[in-house]
């Protein structure tokens, strides 16, 4: 369960700050997840994992083993941050295309899945807000299949059960939307009770962002890879040590340990 990416995989990587990061933009990696989980339909066999690395990420893995050890075991890791993109281009031997922010990520996903008969499950956020992002997808999405939405907020007496449930649903793609690290040990946790998913997705916050309890950053700015500043004007006390602390240590692995 927690060993290493299978070799079988069809990704280019690159190393950013120590971690492989694959090298792809949105649309390959769209079509590429439903590829794989469609592939994987009937095997009863534990989902894949992808998740995704920005600059705290970076800091966080390499200042933590633990937190690295949900990391590593990923069998996708996608640049969720302009700054491993511009890192890239500068350090790498393949720079990264684009950003594969997994808010934009979604809507790419969607629209492939509709096309091919993928299903979605959304776990994550309080009932409410999975509900909303369940109705918005659909609004913006006709003909998505999301065959279940639950909250994310569950004792570790109930998870085993949750994780059960899910399973028996079959979705091809689950998205967990609990915010790092626990989203990552949710479904390492969980891989073999999550039998019969096909790949299972961190997605930090995107159901705020989908329901509309939270708003992104201007393109511009997320263009700039000026996202987290957007985010540390609207939530300063929450954000500020976090940044100040990972921000100029991400920085000098991405310049250092790149490749």
């Amino acid at each position: 369960m927690h060993g290493p990416r299978p070799p079988s995989l069809p990704v280019r990587t690159v190393v950013l700050g120590g971690l492989p990061v694959a090298v792809t933009d949105r649309a390959q990696a769209a079509a590429l997840m439903v590829d794989l989980a469609l592939a994987r339909r009937g095997a009863n066999e534990p989902p894949l994992y992808v998740t995704s690395a920005n600059g705290q990420v970076v800091s966080l893995c390499a200042s933590d083993p633990e937190m690295r050890a949900l990391f590593v075991p990923a069998d996708i890791i996608h640049a969720d941050g302009m700054p491993l993109v511009f890192a890239s281009r500068l350090r790498c031997r393949e720079p990264l295309p684009e950003r594969v922010a997994t808010s934009d990520l979604v809507h790419d996903l969607a629209r492939v899945a509709v096309a091919r008969g993928a299903s979605f499950y959304l776990l994550g956020g309080t009932a409410e807000v999975a509900e909303k992002t369940r109705a918005n997808l659909e609004a913006a999405h006709p003909g998505l299949v999301i065959v279940g939405a639950r909250s994310g907020y569950m004792t570790t007496t109930e998870e085993a059960a949750v994780a059960e449930e899910i399973g028996a649903e079959q979705p091809d793609i689950l998205f967990v939307s609990m915010g790092v690290p626990r989203e990552q040990a949710f479904i390492l946790r969980n891989r073999e009770r999550l039998r019969g998913v096909g790949v299972a997705k961190t997605s930090g916050g995107l159901f705020d962002f989908l329901s509309g309890s939270k708003k992104r950053a201007p393109l511009w700015m997320q263009d700039a890879g000026l996202e987290w500043l957007y985010r540390l004007a609207r939530e300063p006390r929450r954000l500020l040590v976090r940044y100040a602390r990972t921000n100029p240590h991400a920085a000098y692995l991405l310049l250092t340990r790149s490749r």
